[in-house]
């Protein structure tokens, strides 16, 4: 009989790490030596991270170019400590406390309570587990905090005794971090003799230093950063990238030759085409390249970032700094009038905030009067504070402006994390840890411009125009167009392309004349009636065609231009993919379409349509490495898709095909699964893109196999989908979920459950939310009802009441975590385990 070998504790993992100087190449080859020996994989050090593969990253940070979208495949990030805490148990380490994710304020903690009261106990470990620490009821080799009042508990005691590296400190630490979002200094906290005790609030306190703001105090340095091109230290960093440098910035001849040499010393390149580019350098938020970079995944910063860059020699995104991304053009709204003075911040800090406030449209003042409208302090004392009570000014925290310029909007003052001030801290220390919300960024200044699916309307009409009106409009210069708005001119594109696919029956048009000043529209002509009854088809055709002629002309020198964007060939090809999807993803479109010319072509039964194929598969993609970052290519080889027949949709109803390059728990693959989709693999679009020109494989010979991923996950590939066609997106139907308003990416989860025709509810405790079954007409057995929740401690107060209010409705109340809803959609099961309750986590 065959002995299966034993099984490895990483024998299914394949693990990447981010070198850089938080984690050394030397610590990441001791970590390597433990993985492999407990049979894991490691990609090779500097190595282009393929996230295809990799299941675990090992990180000390979150800055690194690959992090958001391992976030968003739901590859685990976790710091090397992770490594030493899963081979001591010979098993893998919970995730979350190991994470480097920069809001999960207490990763690093390991807590244990002293003499605190049970609840103030509660409320603190709820806190710590959820904001990705961990608990334990005694005093272990691990334990890095003991909270407690005094040093008179047996805990304390030990640790003094044994000499543990651990600090003792009071709850008000945890208290003010908290309050604050922040994580500060233990400092003040420490028994057995805590300045928070000791010391009055208003004596004197050092300034704090601080590393994230090194390099990102202002948004335009005046010197260069020292060369880095010696032997001793070769610039790596622009290693084959491509950079652009917008013209902006205005810089001297000399010194954009001294930028460009290091770069190209350092493998780098410089271009002046943003379509070609890795990396935009640019000073404001505004403009076509600006526009393109941003949605098109190019690294945009500023010149403080490329200084950043090419002084440390390291990777950053732009992001990751405030000062380090490019200005806004206009003030943000709200600070027009600001008046904003500054208080117990010194040295860089205090030039940060300085340039932080006039970045965000308020005006600094070096002193303080009765004008001014804002005091941001670091501590609420000085005779600063006194002044702004006294003549009632508003005092905030420098958090207020951070968190503004970050969301691009004014953030309330009423907010208490803007108004809270330790009694012993400088909140100097915590300054510069913002980050950007990129969705905010996008909503401002990039936003994507709408794809049309076939559920939507068709667009608005041009109003009725007169036939001078019209000459009159087609005689701006391209240059007009180039610097008009987008929308404006992807509309008047749109309405060009019509003109455009009459062109080829130009030889009709210069067979008959329109009667003079004619009132043309986009829709019917207004005809007078003839004796003999309406104008036919082929009349009104020639009539549209000389009353667009300028207009065609117009389009087709447009198209030959090339430019940014939304210029020349790229608008003209973005709209055939789009008309050619609204015509034939809809018969009533398609029909309304092809209407102008249906006599005509029955007329001339020789002559064949030019145009794409009927849609014959509606394809929704998901991982498709290829277009990431790449918006030139998607938008080509979606134009080739189409002439094949395939429709690239992004309505998972509407999908009857699914192409992944593996089994993936993302919410496009999870939504569009309910439907039954044939899935397959994403090597099927390179098969159409580059083969034989007017061939399309069969979708049969590219079918998903992923034995490994099925195995982690418990499923038959197969089996999902005969089920999910037999569900018919009804897996959940009349099963209420709830899910708790804290939980991160809740929106996501809402089309999860009801893709599956689940019933989604966002539970708040505040009223009466669970629907009561009366036990007398349901005979049935006791149906369960669902709350999504993670471990915070807002979230786990609703727990009591979920449960009460479910059982009352004489229902089953189920608390889980998100892993039972992905599970569920993943294999079109109702499964069920107690594995999924986060009471038991």
């Amino acid at each position: 009989m065959a002995i299966e070998p034993e099984k490895k504790l990483f024998g299914h993992a394949v693990f990447a790490f981010v070198i850089n100087k938080d984690l050394p190449e030397s610590q990441a080859l001791a970590c390597q030596e433990s993985l492999e020996d407990n049979g894991g994989t490691v990609v090779r050090f500097h190595e282009k991270m393929n996230l295809e593969r990799v299941t675990h990253i090992i990180s000390e940070t979150s800055d690194f170019k690959e992090y958001e979208q391992a976030r968003l495949q739901m590859i685990p990030v976790v710091k090397p400590t992770w490594i030493m805490h899963s081979v001591l148990k010979q098993k893998e380490a919970s995730i979350r406390p190991f994470t480097p994710d920069p809001k999960l304020i207490f990763s690093d903690v390991h807590l244990t309570c002293a003499d605190i009261p049970s609840g103030d106990k509660d409320a603190i470990i709820g806190a710590v587990l959820a904001m990705g620490g961990m608990e334990s009821s005694s005093l272990m080799k691990v334990t890095t905090h003991i909270c407690a009042l005094t040093l008179d508990h047996p805990k304390c005691q030990q640790a003094l005794e044994k000499n543990l590296k651990v600090k003792i400190v009071l709850p008000h630490w945890f208290d003010d971090c908290l309050k604050l979002g922040k994580r500060i200094d233990e400092k003040p906290y420490l028994l057995p003799d805590p300045e928070v005790l000791r010391l009055n609030p208003e004596d004197a306190l050092p300034f704090p230093t601080n590393e994230d703001i090194i390099g990102a105090s202002s948004p335009h340095p005046d010197n260069l950063p020292l060369p880095t091109n010696s032997p001793v230290r070769r610039l790596t960093v622009f290693n084959k990238r491509k950079i652009m440098i917008s013209q902006d910035f205005q810089l001297s001849s000399r010194t954009r030759k001294v930028i460009e040499d290091l770069i190209e010393g350092g493998g780098g390149a410089i271009t002046n085409s943003v379509h070609n580019a890795d990396i935009y350098v640019c000073h404001w938020r505004e403009g076509r390249d600006y526009v393109f970079a941003s949605r098109a995944g190019i690294d945009v910063g500023n010149l403080s970032w490329l200084y950043h860059l090419i002084t440390n020699n390291e990777w950053t995104s732009p992001m990751r700094r405030l000062l380090h991304y490019p200005l806004p053009k206009e003030p943000l709204k709200g600070f027009e009038g600001f008046r904003i003075t500054l208080s117990n911040y010194g040295g860089e800090a205090r030039t940060y905030l300085e340039n932080l406030i006039t970045a965000a449209g308020a005006e600094f003042t070096k002193s303080m009067k009765p004008d001014n409208t804002h005091l941001i302090t670091a501590r609420k004392n000085s005779e600063k504070c006194q002044a702004a009570d006294e003549w009632n000014i508003e005092m905030v925290n420098h958090l207020w402006i951070e968190e503004s310029y970050a969301k691009s909007e004014m953030q309330k003052l009423s907010d208490p994390r803007y108004t809270t001030f330790p009694p012993r801290t400088n909140l100097g220390e915590i300054i510069g840890q913002t980050q950007f919300d990129p969705q905010k960024l996008e909503e401002k200044y990039f936003p994507r411009d709408p794809t049309p699916s076939p559920g939507d309307p068709k667009p608005l009409r041009r109003p009725v125009m007169h036939e001078k009106d019209r000459n009159a409009s087609s005689r701006k210069s391209n240059a007009d167009v180039a610097m008009g708005g987008q929308d404006d001119e992807i509309e008047k594109v749109v309405k060009k392309k019509a003109g455009r696919r009459a062109s080829s029956r130009s030889s009709l048009a210069q067979v008959t004349t329109p009667a003079p000043n004619r009132r043309i529209s986009a829709g019917k002509e207004n005809d007078t009636p003839s004796p003999t009854g309406s104008r036919s088809a082929k009349e009104k055709a020639v009539s549209r065609l000389h009353g667009l002629a300028d207009d065609i002309a117009l389009y087709e020198k447009e198209k030959k231009r090339k430019g940014p964007i939304w210029g020349g060939e790229r608008a003209a090809n973005k709209v055939d993919k789009e008309r050619s999807a609204e015509r034939s993803s809809s018969p009533g479109q398609k029909h309304e379409a092809d209407e102008e010319f249906s006599d005509e072509e029955d007329h001339n039964p020789k002559r064949q349509r030019v145009g794409p194929k009927t849609v014959g598969m509606k394809l929704l993609i998901t991982g498709y490495k290829e277009w990431i970052g790449a918006a030139a290519k998607e938008d080509a080889d979606k134009k080739k898709l189409r002439e094949l027949g395939v429709l690239v949709t992004q309505d998972p109803k509407a999908c009857t095909h699914l192409a992944a390059p593996n089994l993936v728990r993302t919410k496009k693959f999870l939504c569009a699964l309910a439907s039954g989709p044939i899935v397959i693999s994403t090597d099927f679009i390179d098969a159409c893109v580059k083969g034989k020109k007017g061939d399309l494989p069969d979708a049969e010979d590219f079918l998903l196999k992923d034995t490994a991923k099925e195995k982690d996950f418990g499923v038959k590939l197969k089996d999902v989908v005969v089920r999910a066609k037999a569900n018919k997106r009804c897996l959940l139907r009349r099963v209420p979920v709830y899910i708790t308003k804290e939980l991160p990416n809740g929106a996501e989860y809402r089309e999860i459950i009801e893709a599956n025709g689940g019933t989604f509810s966002v539970y708040t405790g505040k009223v009466p939310s669970i629907k009561k079954v009366n036990p007398e007409e349901d005979e049935g057995p006791v149906e369960p009802v669902y709350l999504i929740s993670g471990q915070k401690p807002d979230e786990r107060k609703l727990w009591p009441k979920f449960t009460t209010e479910a059982k009352e409705g004489n229902m089953m109340p189920r608390i889980v975590d998100t892993e039972w809803l992905l599970d569920v959609a993943l294999s079109q099961q109702q499964k069920w385990s107690d594995r999924y309750l986060v009471e038991k986590k």
